[in-house]
């Protein structure tokens, strides 16, 4: 688990990662342009989707992917009434924000998943590409969820916006278009199609990741600064859903016969915690909510625990379960 933990924070995406927490925190005036971060966030969708949708087109669709899809579905459905119950009793907050907070615990976090892809390459535990799959799927079943618990489905929103209108602005969010599109495109082309342009999906892509997670350094910490809104009761939280649905997600993975990676990957998934499509979701469905809890929780706590420490936790749990004792080979 040592060796685990030290892969895990010499890693470059990680540590860009640090850099641009300590910059934040040091006041610095160091700022990615946002229509550069723009552009890095489409270039990482793009890359992550074709290059999984390449990987189900070598492997073919099984037993295995099926299940790993089955899981993925029943952990983004499940894992936001935990979190409510303890939103609820332990965190002190009303139904409404209990709710919303819920359904971004449910969900994912595209940034958390590809760094920890990153990470687990090195390892040697890549995870298999259909996890791509397996991730974009998760994404529903937890707003859906959150809606369920804060309100009931099929009523308007008090800005008007119906359930369905909600669903409709969340599946055409330009992060998941993109992915699912990606990934289409790769697993309809297969690897042939995919070698000519392999170099601007391949070569680049860690160098971007290491940028784009500097951004999201210098984010999180000028967000919690700014943060008026957390308790530390919601601190704590932020940190236990993230350790405890990992490990369900991870020991789901092992049970149904995932590689040590790919189970690595699904426990990465549930503990992770979504800051882009749910808060637009949410704004939409549930605008009473306050943006200042559910963002800073998963953006600002939940985003830097999972990254500095919780995917190094993951690992080597699944590599335990593995047989291997967290000891990557």
């Amino acid at each position: 688990m040592f060796d685990t933990a030290i892969q895990t924070f010499t890693s470059p995406v990680v540590l860009f990662f640090v850099l641009g927490l300590l910059a934040a925190l040091a006041r610095s005036d160091l700022a990615i342009p946002e229509a550069i971060a723009k552009a890095m966030s489409l270039y990482l969708m793009a890359a992550i989707g074709i290059k999984g949708g390449v990987a189900v087109a070598k492997s073919g669709i099984d037993g295995t992917v099926l299940s790993a899809l089955g899981a993925g579905l029943l952990a983004g459905f499940l894992l936001p009434f935990f979190a409510y119950a303890v939103l609820k009793t332990f965190g002190k907050l009303d139904r409404i924000n209990s709710g919303a907070v819920a359904a971004h615990y449910g969900s994912i976090s595209v940034v958390t998943f590809v760094t920890a892809v990153e990470i687990l390459t090195g390892q040697a535990r890549e995870p298999g590409g259909y996890m791509v799959a397996v991730m974009a799927a998760m994404e529903a079943p937890a707003i859906l969820s959150g809606l369920l618990l804060a309100r009931g489905l099929g009523s308007s929103s008090e800005g008007g916006q119906t359930t369905g209108e909600m669903f409709h602005e969340v599946f055409t969010n330009s992060s998941i278009v993109l992915l699912l599109g990606a990934f289409a495109i790769g697993m309809i082309g297969g690897p042939e199609s995919f070698a000519p342009v392999s170099p601007f999906f391949e070569a680049g892509f860690k160098g971007v990741l290491c940028f784009f997670l500097l951004d999201m350094g210098l984010i999180a910490a000028r967000r919690v600064m700014d943060s008026r809104s957390i308790t530390w009761r919601l601190t704590a939280i932020a940190i236990f859903l993230p350790l405890v649905n990992g490990a369900v997600g991870t020991l789901l993975g092992h049970v149904i016969g995932l590689d040590a990676g790919s189970a690595a990957a699904l426990g990465v998934l549930c503990a992770s915690a979504s800051y882009i499509a749910v808060p637009a979701a949410m704004r939409l469905a549930l605008p009473e909510a306050d943006p200042g809890i559910y963002l800073t929780m998963s953006l600002s706590i939940t985003f830097p625990f999972n990254v500095l420490i919780n995917i190094g936790i993951i690992s080597a749990f699944a590599a335990y379960l593995a047989g291997n004792g967290g000891i990557a080979p």
